[in-house]
This record gives C-alpha cells, sequence and structure tokens, in this order.
C-alpha cells in the first residue's frame, strides 16, 4: 500500500493527525530528503527506516518499492514540504504505483500556492498555477506576458535569488498591476505583501528576501487598485 502525505510548508505543528497515523503505522518511508524528513518525525516522536525518492531516481526507485508492496509493505510517500506531486517528486511513483495495481491513499494536506493564494486575498475562484518559473529570463518572460493577459489569478514559485529580477521584468511589463509576493509561510518571519510590481521591487532591492517564494499576479479583468503593501 502507498500512501501520499502531505508534510508541514514551514511550521512543523501543521501536519494532519491522519498523516502522523500514517507515518507511525508504515513500514517504509520514502522521501526526497531523509535527512530533512528525519527532523520532522523526530520532532513527533517518530522513528521509521527511510529510503530515498527524488527526481534522479524516481523512475528506478518506483520500480523497487513496488516490488516490494506488492509483497505486502506499506509505503509513506513524503517530500522536503508540502503534497507530493506538487512541484516536486512523486507523480511518476503514484502512477506507476496504481497500474501495477498497489492501492494508493493520498491525504490531504499543506500547499503553499493554496495558502498563498487565499493570504493575498486576490480572486481565487479560478486561478492558474504555473509551478516554478523558468531558469532562463526568455522563458520567465513568456510565462509573465501570459499571467499580464490571463483573466484569473496566476500562481508560481521563484527563487529568493530571482525575484528580484523576476519583479523588475514585471514592472516593466506592467507598473500597475496587483501582485503578490507570499514568504516563509507558516515561518516566524511571514510576510505576504501587495502592491504593484515596482513597489515590490523596491522593497526586495532594499532588503534582499530569503526562504521560499510564491509569486501572485491578480487577473487581468480584475481591479488594478490593490492594498498598501505591507511594511
Amino acid at each position: 500500500m502507498l500512501t501520499v502525505v502531505p508534510t508541514p510548508i514551514g511550521n512543523l505543528g501543521d501536519i494532519t493527525l491522519r498523516a502522523l497515523e500514517a507515518l507511525k503505522s508504515c513500514d517504509l518511508v520514502a522521501a526526497e530528503d531523509t535527512r530533512h524528513s528525519g527532523l520532522l518525525l523526530k520532532h513527533h516522536g517518530i522513528s521509521k527506516p527511510f529510503v530515498s525518492l527524488h527526481e534522479h531516481n524516481e523512475a528506478s526507485r518506483s520500480a523497487e518499492l513496488i516490488g516490494r508492496m506488492l509483497t505486502g509493505l506499506s509505503v509513506a510517500l513524503v517530500t522536503d514540504a508540502g503534497t507530493p506531486g506538487i512541484s516536486d517528486p512523486g507523480t511518476r511513483f503514484v502512477r506507476e504505483s496504481r497500474r501495477a495495481g498497489v492501492p494508493v491513499t493520498v491525504l490531504p494536506g499543506a500547499c503553499a500556492a493554496i495558502t498563498a493564494l487565499v493570504a493575498s486575498g486576490f480572486d481565487s475562484s479560478e486561478f492558474y498555477f504555473g509551478g516554478f518559473l523558468p531558469n532562463k529570463s526568455g522563458g520567465r518572460e513568456r510565462e509573465l506576458r501570459a499571467a499580464l493577459v490571463r483573466p484569473h489569478t496566476s500562481i508560481f514559485y521563484e527563487s529568493p535569488h530571482r525575484i528580484v529580477k523576476t519583479l523588475a521584468a514585471l514592472a516593466e511589463l506592467d507598473a500597475t498591476r496587483a501582485v503578490c509576493v507570499a514568504r516563509e509561510l507558516t515561518k516566524h518571519f511571514e510576510e505576504v505583501p501587495v502592491g504593484t510590481a515596482p513597489e515590490l521591487l523596491a522593497r526586495f532591492t532594499a532588503k534582499a528576501p530569503k526562504g521560499e517564494i510564491c509569486l501572485l499576479v491578480s487577473g487581468a479583468e480584475s481591479r488594478k487598485g490593490h492594498p498598501q503593501a505591507d511594511t
């Protein structure tokens, strides 16, 4: 049996009772980073054997674990933070497990994109999730242009090392659209400033951001006015 277990995106207390039970009852934990996930389990007083399953070994590891699950082994799949398969390893493992006839249970839980969307106050009736923005400037600009003509909110993950360049590109494309940079969600230094791209560019140029970032671009049909950026 395979159980997909979402883990906290920051605060270690943000884990469900079902997730804890799944981790306690499984035979083996398949983790993106065994050291990182080991800290989570230790925090909750759980001790289990680990095996790594990440983007570089998912194909071979999936075949190995499916073979073991077909003999009765129960596996809990976790990634470093959030829900496996959402901009994280796991999709192939789940797909191939289902094809092999392994029972798969997916638990609901943390997702940075949804947390950021609700926190931003942007329209959430319909939205687009683009995962991580491309590393190269050309691909990144194409995604931003598409977001600016999209009628609904667009959500992206971005590196703290690139967010200033991304905001600068957005500022050139549209200096009035409301955008949001949600940073360090659920952690002590969480911030969710909303403003125009030039306003947020000035903010993060003055003080370089750290930690995981969600970038949200309000939809083209939304009101151009925006709340004052956080101070």
